[in-house]
């Protein structure tokens, strides 16, 4: 009877890490999407203080919010073309 709740333990410990694992990427991933779009808004704003002229609007934002610092630098070469 001891060893069967051991098993029955382990099996428990696996299959919660497995949930761990499965849950903590969406999260990861969702943490970076904050992150980048803080860094994003953050970016369009200062380069508005320069006198750049682009305008933060939906488009730009989300573009600045998904790709982060890339993003933002793909807009002012874009504004430029």
């Amino acid at each position: 009877m001891e060893f069967s709740m051991v098993i029955v333990f382990f099996i428990g410990l696996v299959v919660l890490y497995v949930i761990g694992k499965v849950v903590s990427l969406p999260m990861r991933l969702l943490w970076k999407l904050i992150t980048n779009s803080i860094i994003g808004g953050i970016m369009l704003w200062v380069i508005n203080l320069f006198g750049v002229g682009l305008q933060i609007n939906l488009i730009n934002a989300l573009i600045a919010g998904i790709f982060g610092i890339p993003g933002v630098i793909g807009l002012i070469i874009y504004k430029f073309i």
